[in-house]
């Protein structure tokens, strides 16, 4: 789950990770131009976008809550021995889809504890604390087995071996990173605290790669440059619940709470 900030005294937007999701796939659906190789081979790449935080399913509908804020906990800072679960989950749910988006859905998991491959400064878990390795490099080194086995796999069979070209591989990694970074934007940041940020590696093609430069150009209007989606004036939303801490009386919890929410919708414009 998300947490999004907040104005101090007011209620913060909680975004289910499916919702975030969502806003990846309209993203993906939308990125690709005459400078921006689109999304491909399109199948497999929009099904592993739309479902690469499959794994928070459950988790999100029965939260963990920080003692801190009385809230549930924000996506960063939920403890280790749960978000190592959605980041096995995730990838269990996409290869049983389709081996490359196991794979691509594993490098998603890895990479997220390992500076997203070094390729990005935008990094949500890069500070893990010492009493929490055993469990997170259990987590990633089974990642790195699943990784092999998904390999053998495709490369056992000549319709899917074409898929293992490496810079492609990781051109469709990095195409992942800057879609959910870029969502990650929009779904962590109160639209009054949002300010000018550069996505590192968003590649043109597999071998190009440029930084990104998104700037509030106000009336929930956002300038991206260059510019990588097909439409100028790509119109896009995402769906989230105003909570504060007082909702945990609930009758039946957070569980409950968040279920019984009203659901507002977070409309931006993004403009080259």
């Amino acid at each position: 789950m998300i947490i999004q900030t907040a104005p101090s005294g007011t209620a913060r937007l909680a975004i289910m990770m499916y919702e975030h999701t969502a806003l990846c796939l309209q993203l993906a659906h939308a990125f690709g131009n005459a400078l921006f190789e689109p999304v491909g081979p399109a199948d497999l790449m929009i099904y592993v976008i739309s479902n690469h935080d499959a794994g928070w399913f459950d988790f999100d509908r029965d939260p963990v809550i920080d003692e801190i804020t009385g809230l549930p906990y924000n996506l960063a800072e939920t403890p280790a021995e749960h978000i190592t679960k959605t980041s096995r989950l995730s990838p269990d749910f996409n290869q049983r889809h389709h081996p490359y988006c196991g794979l691509l859905s594993s490098m998603h998991s890895w990479g997220l504890y390992n500076g997203r491959y070094g390729l990005s400064k935008l990094v949500l878990l890069d500070k893990i604390a010492q009493t929490d390795r055993p469990v997170v490099e259990k987590m990633l080194n089974g990642e790195v087995e699943r990784q092999k086995r998904l390999k053998d796999e495709l490369l056992a069979d000549a319709r899917t071996a074409v898929l293992l070209d490496e810079c492609k591989i990781f051109q469709n990694y990095k195409q992942l990173q800057f879609i959910d970074t870029l969502a990650l934007y929009f779904n962590r940041i109160h639209p009054s605290e949002r300010a000018q940020q550069d996505f590192e590696n968003v590649p043109m093609s597999a071998q190009e790669d440029v930084t990104v430069t998104v700037r509030p150009a106000g009336a929930n209007q956002y300038s991206l440059s260059p510019f990588p989606f097909a439409a100028a004036g790509f119109e896009s939303a995402f769906l989230g619940r105003p909570i504060r801490p007082e909702m945990s009386k609930t009758p039946g919890g957070w569980p409950a709470a968040l279920k019984q929410s009203a659901t507002i919708c977070e409309r931006f414009q993004l403009i080259a």
